[in-house]
């Protein structure tokens, strides 16, 4: 079954499943802030999508801004940032939409399209 990382209160999560819905995608939703992926799930996740892992960072985030991840990013570890992503659900980019074979973050119309062609 897919699953979609989203927060309820976001409007790109709400288009990015309203998108889904009307292809007729099923996806598990699971809300990013209330149930955060472990840090296994988000190493798995960060993994499959093949992005850097800066690229799973919500930088226009209140978590990243307060959290001063702007200036100490690249000096924090691969491992303390996933823990950091896997410990606060407003830092991770959302939507996530895990097809099994692929991860997609962010939602962009053309990418999710191509992903599901």
């Amino acid at each position: 079954m897919n699953t979609i990382w989203h927060y309820p209160n976001c409007s790109t999560c709400s288009k990015a499943r309203k998108w889904l819905s009307a292809r007729g995608i099923e996806a598990k939703a699971i809300d990013l802030v209330a149930e955060p992926p472990s840090a296994e799930q988000v190493a798995d996740l960060w993994k499959r999508s093949g992005l850097p892992l800066r690229k799973l960072f919500n930088v226009s985030g209140v978590s990243y801004r307060a959290g001063g991840w702007k200036d100490r990013l690249e000096a924090t570890t691969e491992e303390e940032q996933v823990a950091a992503l896997s410990a606060d659900g407003k830092l991770l980019r959302r939507p996530i939409l895990d097809l099994g074979g692929r991860v997609l973050v962010g939602f962009s119309e053309a990418a999710w399209e191509e992903a599901v062609a």
